[in-house]
């Protein structure tokens, strides 16, 4: 009888059920199977820093995608697309056939060439760099950096770079807390700082399946972002869907 009693007893006991919270992982993130070897990925694959580059585990596959890149930390970075044939042990993309970039130097590059430089805007020419200022905080051109004119040779050779947009330091093109954004549509990839287009734009780009890529070296760290943008998106784009969304 007690035999029997303990059978039914543990088989009606139940032991409580321990819940363990786990964040859920992003549909789509940085791919640790398509990294560098000395790539760290970090905050549920949406953080890369190390020495590489990391695709996305998503491809590009309708017709007007785009994504956004935050710069965190400072150093070397290279963010844009690339095919699953890059070389990802480097530290700055568009090295190669297979990727092309906007880097941390103020260049686009694919296929290890410099393409086009990014200009800061042109300055107006009755912009008030250009008079003499007597208003509180406006700058006059005796107010310049004397290195900046030392680089020019002359005020009149400053002035014609200023007009044409020509005088650009050699810093980053983008510091910390600035946001990258990538937008392509099959025809053109195109970069955004902080909402604003650069127009250094890559064209008729041949390959048939592309992936975000973002490459760091020196200590940068940048983070991808998928969704929730921090700036407006350029008009017909959308974030980059997994293919079995698009059906």
């Amino acid at each position: 009888m007690f035999c029997c009693l303990r059978t039914c007893l543990n088989g009606n006991v139940h032991k409580p059920s321990v819940s363990v919270s786990r964040v859920k992982e992003p549909e789509i993130h940085l791919d640790a199977s398509h990294m560098g070897a000395d790539v760290i990925l970090l905050s549920n694959y949406l953080r890369i820093t190390g020495t590489g580059g990391a695709l996305a585990t998503a491809p590009l596959v309708q017709s007007k995608s785009y994504f956004e890149a935050k710069i965190q930390q400072r150093g070397n970075w290279s963010i844009g697309l690339a095919t699953r044939r890059a070389d990802l042990s480097r530290k700055q993309g568009g090295t190669d056939r297979e990727s092309w970039c906007l880097c941390s130097d103020n260049l686009t590059r694919h296929d290890n060439e410099e393409c086009d430089p990014v200009r800061k805007q042109p300055v107006p020419p009755n912009s008030t760099l250009f008079n003499e200022s007597t208003a509180p905080g406006l700058i006059g051109i005796e107010d310049l950096n004397e290195d900046l004119l030392l680089t020019t040779g002359s005020l009149e050779a400053l002035d014609n770079n200023l007009t044409n947009g020509l005088c650009h330091d050699s810093s980053n093109i983008a510091d910390e807390g600035d946001v990258i954004g990538v937008a392509f549509d099959h025809i053109e990839l195109n970069f955004y700082l902080n909402g604003n287009n650069l127009e250094v734009p890559f064209r008729n780009i041949k390959a048939s399946t592309l992936f975000p890529v973002i490459y760091v070296g020196n200590g940068a760290i940048i983070d991808i972002i998928l969704d929730n943008f921090l700036y407006p998106i350029p008009a017909g784009f959308e974030r980059i869907m997994l293919e079995q969304s698009l059906l």
